[in-house]
């Protein structure tokens, strides 16, 4: 019977993470360039199977249960989001594979959100708070004069007053899996170091929308909510089962 609170513990648990990934996700439905984030989960081995020692003993009807479900990190989906039109040509997004890369003079982050802007000092950074400057295709800075008209082509070629001025960088990493989220629309990889050139298009006057759907993600977390409270409900049918086995059959005549 504790084995069986064990495993509905550890369902309620797993089933609490899994709501608090979707309501994330649902959260940033319309953030640009957010990427949803997957949660997963792994089957536990019970005590037996993952400490094996001599001499231990266990239930072998028990042992073919397991041990339940424990959390593994998420997974972020870098699949492609809708392209939405604006009006503005620093607006930049990405048809295919490939990131932004932005840094904030110490770190390198990647990301698909491309809202850019030109500074005072004529720095191409991103339009958020923290303002990271963007990287060329050679991983250094962009600076244009302030104040001339530019354009954006398809590979990333930037001209101001009919001249070259810089090339956006459009980069790709080794294994997309070990992406990981950096708050807001950044991403961190712990191969940053080796970017490679990636194969995307450039699209100048649009967005990318982020890649939540609504609808799926909504059905998701009324499922999670079934399972939990499923596993809530058994925690309480076994606590019940326990106090009446300790106080009725238990008891002394």
């Amino acid at each position: 019977m504790l084995y069986g609170l064990y495993l509905s513990a550890s369902g309620v648990m797993a089933n609490s993470y899994r709501q608090d990934v979707l309501a994330n996700n649902l959260a940033n439905s319309e953030t640009v360039g957010f990427k949803r984030d997957l949660a997963l989960f792994q089957e536990r081995g019970t005590a037996l199977q993952e400490h094996r020692r001599p001499g231990d003993w266990s239930d072998p009807v028990l042992e073919h249960i397991g041990g339940g479900l424990f959390s593994t990190p998420t997974l972020v989906d870098s699949h492609q989001g809708d392209l939405e039109h604006s009006n503005n040509n620093l607006d930049l997004a990405v048809e295919g594979d490939g990131f932004f890369a932005v840094s904030n003079g110490k770190e390198t982050h990647l990301t698909r959100d491309g809202r850019f802007m030109v500074n005072r000092d004529g720095d191409l950074i991103i339009s958020n708070s923290k303002g990271q400057r963007v990287l060329d295709s050679k991983g250094q800075p962009i600076r244009l004069e302030v104040g001339a008209a530019l354009s954006v082509s398809s590979d990333g070629q930037i001209t101001q007053d009919g001249k070259p001025a810089g090339r956006i960088g459009l980069f790709d990493v080794p294994d997309r899996s070990k992406l990981s989220k950096q708050g807001g629309t950044m991403l961190n990889h712990p191969d940053i170091k080796q970017l490679r050139p990636a194969t995307g298009t450039v699209h100048s006057g649009f967005v990318e929308r982020s890649n939540v759907d609504p609808t799926t993600e909504l059905a998701e977390l009324m499922d999670a909510q079934r399972q939990l409270e499923a596993n809530a409900n058994m925690i309480q049918s076994q606590d019940q089962t326990l106090q009446k086995l300790v106080n009725e059959v238990g008891k002394i005549a």
